[in-house]
């Protein structure tokens, strides 16, 4: 394993998760006292593992037909997209 990747993938994915909607969706979830918190922590746990499968598997189609150069060109502009459109919003 290459460390140096895993790492950069952790710290990217884990800072882009900071704070969102699914973060925010989990807390409500574990401060309702009748929920049981590793009830929680599981399923939340299971739902990004899911997630991530799904985008992994869809990276690796995608770049079998796609060069991943445009890959990355793709991906920056739907970021700048999002972000237009979330400050437009605001």
């Amino acid at each position: 394993m290459d460390w140096k990747i895993f790492f950069t993938i952790f710290a990217s994915v884990f800072l882009a998760e900071l704070g969102d909607k699914t973060q925010l969706a989990t807390m409500l979830f574990a401060a309702d006292k009748a929920v049981s918190k590793y009830t929680v922590f599981i399923a939340a746990s299971a739902a990004l593992i899911v997630a991530t499968a799904i985008g992994v598997l869809a990276g690796s189609l995608l770049s079998q037909y796609i060069n991943p150069k445009y890959l990355h060109y793709i991906a920056g502009i739907g970021f700048i997209i999002i972000g237009v459109v979330t400050l437009v919003k605001a």
